[in-house]
Formats: structure tokens, sequence, C-alpha cells
């Protein structure tokens, strides 16, 4: 106040003598703010006060620093995670599809994948894949993957045939370039990646369907280390429509086969990937003692959007803690 004492003199009648500390809050270099702390009736802060108070400081700034961090990173994951999925799957006739997708809520881009696409010839294709680990790495891998597929099954090549040439594609120098892109987007996001020089594999379990005359489509599948889709029939009956085989991307000379059936009126057939069948409760896994399969026969009759529901209710109430990784289904209904 203007009517107050000079500077250097006394305090005035009512002011209180003390001692305060300020500590800047920096993050990543830049300064977020102050911590001010007074104390009355002191003429210093105890060194011990001073510490505790320093220590604090630092790790409020280091909290908003991986704060600010997982934001970011989880922003660019989300980009990354629309841009890589198709914005629609295709219609197809004959077949009521349903889809369901639920990325874990970890902020980091997921390996699970899906398609539904139109090809050549009256044929559609179906794919399920899952690339491994997570993040910028996976990502790109993903964003390989999914042209390459459609690119080949528009080629005209057969089920077995575009697996073959998916897995050289990833056994080739290409997968270099997808490592860079990947240390590239995650020096971005401020992730840090393991070595790059690491084999990039996945799962995908891919097929195609011909519509045929009677009613009903003709199914073509072929299952690389993916968990086996599942056909069931009106009767509640189940079993697994493809024969397993190894992973794409780890052996150069193999040749992948496919299984051929019909899916007739009434039929459905589900794919998942392992965010399904290895969802955990404890030791135990989901699909433990074949329990996909028992939840798929209560299913029977039912169309397929309420298959897909059934079975990601039964995921989710499997454990009371929500799922880890990536949940993905898909299911064919043959109308």
């Amino acid at each position: 106040p203007q009517d107050g004492p000079p500077a250097g003199d006394a305090p005035h009648p009512g002011g209180r003598d003390g001692a305060a500390l300020a500590f800047r809050i920096t993050a990543g270099g830049r300064a977020l703010g102050t911590v001010l702390v007074g104390r009355e009736g002191v003429a210093r802060m105890p060194e011990a006060v001073a510490s505790l108070i320093e220590d604090f400081v630092r790790r409020l700034g280091l909290a908003v620093g991986a704060a600010r961090a997982y934001t970011r990173q989880a922003t660019i994951s989300r980009i990354l995670q629309r841009g890589l999925l198709p914005s629609k799957v295709a219609e197809i006739p004959g077949v009521t599809s349903a889809l369901v997708y639920e990325p874990s809520d970890d902020g980091v881009v997921g390996g699970d994948f899906y398609d539904i696409f139109p090809c050549p010839g009256d044929r559609w294709c179906f794919v399920l894949g899952d690339v491994q680990g997570s993040g910028p790495e996976a990502a790109v891998v993903t964003g390989l993957a999914r042209p390459w597929l459609r690119l080949l099954s528009r080629e005209g090549f057969g089920v077995g045939e575009v697996l073959d040439r998916l897995n050289r594609l990833l056994l080739d120098d290409a997968m270099e370039a997808a490592e860079a892109a990947a240390l590239m987007v995650a020096a971005a996001g401020g992730q840090q990646l393991h070595d790059g020089t690491q084999s990039r594999f996945l799962s995908l379990l891919y097929g195609e369907v011909v519509p045929l005359p009677g009613g009903g489509v003709r199914c073509t599948v072929a299952s690389a280390g993916h968990p086996l889709p599942l056909l069931l029939r009106p009767d509640g009956s189940v079993r697994p429509a493809a024969e397993p085989q190894v992973l794409l991307g780890v052996v150069e000379d193999v040749a992948y086969e496919s299984q051929v059936f019909d899916l007739a009126p009434g039929d459905s057939l589900l794919c998942v990937t392992d965010g399904v069948t290895e969802r955990r409760s404890g030791p135990l896994m989901f699909d433990d003692g074949d329990g996909l399969a028992q939840v798929l026969a209560g299913c029977a009759g039912l169309p397929a959007e309420a298959t897909a529901e059934r079975i990601r209710r039964a995921v989710h109430e499997f454990a009371e803690q929500p799922p880890d990784d990536d949940v993905a289904l898909l299911v064919l209904h043959a109308g």
C-alpha cells in the first residue's frame, strides 16, 4: 500500500515475519509453473522441509512429462488405428456379417486388424489378423499387410497362394523399410522401440466366399498360426473349419493349404483373434476345455449380430478385470 512503511524498515504493526521457498516445475526442459511454500514465525525453512519440497516438485515435473508423452502417444495411436482399419466392410450377398473390434485401453495401437472386400469373379474375401507386438512397429506391418492382401486377392491368386506370397513379402527386404518407418513414427511419439532388427510376424485367418445358386456360400479358408474358425450348424454342433499352420513371416519354405466347405442357410462361421481365446481369469483362459465352442453352440439359430454380442459378453464376463489385449471377432451367417 502507498501508506506502508518504506523499504528496509521494520514490519508495520499487524505484519508477520516468516520464510518462503519457491521451486520451479519443469518438464522436458519447459517451465510449467512454480510451487511456493511459506511458513510464519521462522527465519528460514528447515533443510529437511526444503529437500522434501524439492523432491516433490521434481516428481511432479516427471509425472506431468510422462502424462504429456502418454497423451501424445495415445493420440498418434488413435490416428494410426483409424487409418489402418477400413471405414466400412463390404456386404456379402446371401450372408450377414457382424464385427466386434475393441482395442485394449492402453493408449498404444494394437496389432489386430480385419477386412472384408469384394474381388473379381463374384468373390468376397475376409481377413482377421494379429501382428506380433503393438505400437508403431505393429502399425507399420498392418499398414503393409492389408493392401498386400487386397492386391494379391484381386490378382486372382487362390487362398493358399495368397498366404504363400504374403509370407515371402514379410520375409524379404521390404520389412527393413517397415522397421525404418516404425522408428520414424515412434520418434514422433516419443516411444522407445525394441531392437529394429527383430522379425515381424503375424497370425492370419484369410478366406473367400462365393455365393451358391441354391443359397448359402462356398467358403475357402486358411489359418496361419491363428485361432481356428469355428463352424456352427443349426443343430448346435460346432467344429473347426480349418487346419493349424505356421505363422506368417517365420519360415520361408512353406506352402499354405486351404480348406473348402459350404456355409448352408442357417450356418454361422466364427472367426476370432487370440484376445478372445487367451482371455485370462487367474490361471484359466477363456478357450480352455473348448470354452469358445461351448459358448458358440448356445448361439444356434441366432443371427450374426446376436451371436457376436453373446460371444463378446461372454469374453467380458469371464474375468472381473477388463481385457488386456485387443478383442476382435467376425461372424458370418448364411441366410
